[in-house]
């Protein structure tokens, strides 16, 4: 994530505000130039950006004037009511039920995350509503309230519609199920990130001219399905799974493997903006045996080599394991990458850069 100011005041602000905190001026998200603006209130319920980031007109989306849930604007010439990230809902919860308008915020601020690295990736959101193969999600509640990771209402993907339960918005909750399921990561940004896989597979692979090569990476995606997560749950993964897949999960089926990489690389290239953008470098002062320095300075989603995003990556991940681990917290980046899976994130880093299969 890049870092924004205020275009009023040169305040830090950052990209879920919707207040500058020094001038006071109303902040929102413009997906046309994909910055955060400090607005001026117009005639007919308009707002208008205050300095260069867009000489344009919006008003807020519906989810932001009225529900107070997102702080993304609409371009006031498109005939919408939702913003580019909204229109992609197609189930919110019901918000009748106490506690449920918190956990939809929770869900909503780590979706428009993804979306933000979507556009900046310039990959196809386009919602349902418009077309049968596009993009729309599903935030529902389990009727008793007891969340169950396999029955009632699952996270997952199904011909374009990712499904949360809200209670992965809930931190406690989503802790349990992660010791249950013994995951040494379980976030609600790596959810979408992971569930959004499933659905570019279906965009960028399926009856394309990757699917041999994605094959040859991934192995053959017509195994069944079903039948190998059964296997995976009551056998687990094999014993050298850390070798080829970059979590244990990943080993279960090929259309897991893609999206537990594809969330991995999203994780890495939104991670090393940020870095960039912080100006931030790693230098191990130690005598000797470390040669481990990360300097990002360029922009990873501009990036078509994709080399050097690995070799910040993995200096950056040792220096965050280290300061979380100086806090008393357990590892930010909880992972090993192997050459192998390094291997399949460089495909999906050619595949998402527009390069051609041959």
């Amino acid at each position: 994530m890049r870092l924004f100011n205020c275009g009023s005041c040169g305040q830090l602000i950052y990209f879920e505000n919707t207040s500058c905190t020094r001038c006071g001026h109303t902040l929102g998200f413009l997906p046309d130039t994909l910055e955060v603006a400090a607005l001026e209130p117009e005639e007919g319920g308009l707002w208008r950006p205050v300095g260069a980031v867009s000489q344009g007109r919006y008003r807020m989306c519906n989810h932001y004037a009225r529900d107070a849930v997102c702080n993304w604007m609409v371009p006031a010439e498109e005939d919408e009511r939702f913003c580019a990230a909204c229109r992609l809902n197609q189930v919110i919860p019901d918000l009748s039920v106490p506690g449920n308008k918190k956990l939809w915020y929770r869900l909503e601020t780590e979706k428009r995350r993804l979306v933000y690295s979507l556009l900046r990736l310039k990959l196809p959101v386009v919602p349902r509503t418009r077309d049968p193969l596009g993009l729309a999600f599903a935030f529902m509640a389990d009727v008793e309230p007891q969340f169950y990771e396999t029955e009632r209402v699952m996270t997952g993907h199904a011909q374009g519609l990712i499904t949360i339960n809200i209670a992965e918005a809930d931190p406690a909750t989503r802790e349990r199920l992660r010791e249950q399921m013994a995951e040494p990561y379980r976030t609600i940004l790596g959810h979408f990130r992971h569930e959004s896989g499933h659905y570019y597979w279906e965009r960028l692979i399926r009856d394309s001219p990757w699917l041999e090569i994605f094959r040859a990476h991934f192995g053959d995606e017509r195994e069944n399905y079903a039948q190998a997560l059964q296997r995976h749950y009551q056998q687990g993964p094999p014993s050298d799974w850390g070798q080829h897949f970059i979590s244990s999960y990943a080993s279960s089926h090929p259309w897991e493997d893609w999206a537990e990489t594809w969330a991995h690389y999203l994780h890495i290239v939104d991670t090393l903006e940020t870095a960039h953008a912080w100006g931030l470098e790693v230098g191990p002062r130690v005598e000797q045996g470390c040669d481990l320095r990360a300097a990002p300075d360029f922009d990873p989603y501009e990036q078509r080599d994709f080399a050097p995003l690995m070799d910040h990556w993995l200096p950056l991940t040792y220096a965050l394991n280290s300061l979380n681990r100086s806090m008393g917290h357990s590892s930010a980046y909880p992972f090993v990458l192997s050459p192998k899976a390094m291997e399949k994130m460089a495909l999906i880093h050619r595949i998402v850069g527009g390069e051609s299969p041959a």
